[in-house]
């Protein structure tokens, strides 16, 4: 598909920024939205996931009523206040030219302000579910007019411990609606979330691996541990990187590597879970700027942060989820772009890193930094008290033999719920099947 099928104001607003050709994931979305079906997105961020749901939602709801307060008609679901503000300044851009008011909610900052812009009305709310119950229970959000309902990232939500909040939300929610769910993985907690809000929905994916290694050079630099900070150091200062972004596993470990850095005259800055709303904006909107170039952050910064012509991400530690380790990189290589992302590897996370191999099928370039490479015995990795070659010959247990009976391999369930959702294909935008045939709600 093309952009052709929107209005002329949204392929004005495209235009202006750039946007000529639909991405993979805009090019399947898209037409799906438009005929009203439910949808089950696997993509993460960087192809394009926001102008895929935010575009139809526009065309749908048309230019809005400026002489009336508006009640919200379509709202999205985010796990973090960072890609809330992110995403209203996305769909604002989209919808410039109409009287569409595009609101954000999010905890960690003074109610009486959102509540005052509320107040005046509001078309499409992005909230992070924490502060939007607490809105609607104060009676400022009410949700009985909403026709869209988009998550997104919404593995994320669920590792967060948002799924009674998600609940909440949902019995708020007129039971004839248009859903749209998101999700980098398919968990557990995301396929059963799916079996309850989705009715019929498609299947669309997105090769995230795939298109990781088509535009992201990926390396590892194998280090001890207690020399990872110099290295890091070392890196930024000989390769005079424009911009890097800095991953680290816990924000204790984010405050330690910044005061090293700086102790090195390497000016960078902070932002995790503990740092104020505002610092946490301060930071992002100087490193966007280029005033600082470096910025060393937690998973906080993993999802759903745009940081245009981001060439180098490094993993000072390994992500707690193998997952998190393509949300990482994907801040770079992003729209086709090239990018780089590092890892620094110490011995005793190489059982992580084999998970990390396991799930991208292939083995990543080692690469020892002269001066830095760890003793052979270190790289070698623990052996738990036994000899490698030891390990290497370990014998076999006999399938079936009494007491080593093999285990069969739980089976994967091929679809979601009792069919499942079915592989979206390419439909034209124009016509509108009839329920039998679709499997639709004729909505």
């Amino acid at each position: 598909m093309s952009f052709a099928s929107l209005n002329p104001n949204l392929q004005t607003n495209l235009a202006a920024l750039g946007h000529t050709t639909p991405t993979p994931i805009q090019s399947k979305v898209i037409p799906l939205m438009l005929r009203g079906r439910d949808i089950l997105g696997a993509a993460q961020t960087g192809t394009g996931k926001t102008a895929a749901f935010a575009l139809p939602i526009l065309q749908m709801m048309g230019e809005g009523n400026e002489s009336e307060i508006a009640k919200p008609q379509a709202l999205i679901l985010v796990p973090t206040r960072e890609l809330a503000t992110q995403m209203t300044k996305a769909i604002r851009a989209y919808a410039l030219g109409s009287n569409l008011r595009i609101l954000n909610v999010f905890g960690g900052v003074n109610i009486d302000k959102q509540i005052a812009s509320l107040t005046k009305g509001v078309d499409i709310l992005i909230a992070t579910p924490g502060r939007l119950i607490e809105l609607n229970k104060q009676g400022h959000i009410p949700l009985s007019k909403i026709k869209y309902l988009v998550m997104d990232e919404a593995d994320t939500i669920m590792d967060m411990g948002f799924i009674r909040e998600i609940e909440q939300i949902i019995d708020m929610l007129p039971p004839v609606r248009q859903t749209v769910l998101f999700s980098a993985t398919m968990t557990g907690s995301v396929k059963r979330l799916s079996e309850q809000i989705l009715k019929k929905p498609l299947l669309v994916e997105i090769d995230n691996l795939k298109a990781a290694d088509m535009t992201i050079r990926q390396i590892v630099h194998p280090v001890e541990a207690e020399r990872k900070s110099e290295l890091l150091s070392y890196l930024i200062g000989s390769n005079n990187y424009p911009q890097v972004l800095v991953f680290t596993r816990t924000k204790a470990i984010a405050d330690e590597v910044s005061a090293y850095l700086k102790e090195s005259g390497l000016e960078c800055l902070t932002i995790h879970g503990d740092k104020k709303h505002g610092a946490r904006d301060r930071a992002l909107r100087d490193f966007r700027e280029g005033k600082v170039r470096i910025l060393v952050a937690t998973d906080i910064a993993a999802r759903g942060l745009d940081i245009e012509g981001l060439d180098v991400v490094i993993n000072y530690d390994i992500p707690h989820i193998a997952s998190d380790y393509i949300h990482r990189i994907g801040r770079t290589g992003r729209a086709g772009n090239e990018g780089t992302a590092i890892t620094l590897l110490s011995s005793v996370e190489s059982l992580s890193w084999k998970k990390i191999e396991t799930m991208l099928g292939k083995k990543v370039v080692i690469e020892a930094v002269k001066g830095f490479e760890p003793p052979i015995t270190d790289a070698l990795g623990k052996t738990r008290g036994k000899s490698m070659s030891k390990e290497a010959e370990k014998k076999g247990k006999t399938a079936g033999a009494f007491g080593n009976k093999r285990k069969r391999e739980p089976v994967q369930p091929k679809f979601i719920g009792k069919r499942g959702p079915r592989v979206a294909r390419e439909e034209p935008v124009g016509k509108k099947p009839s329920p039998k045939k679709s499997g639709g709600r004729g909505r």
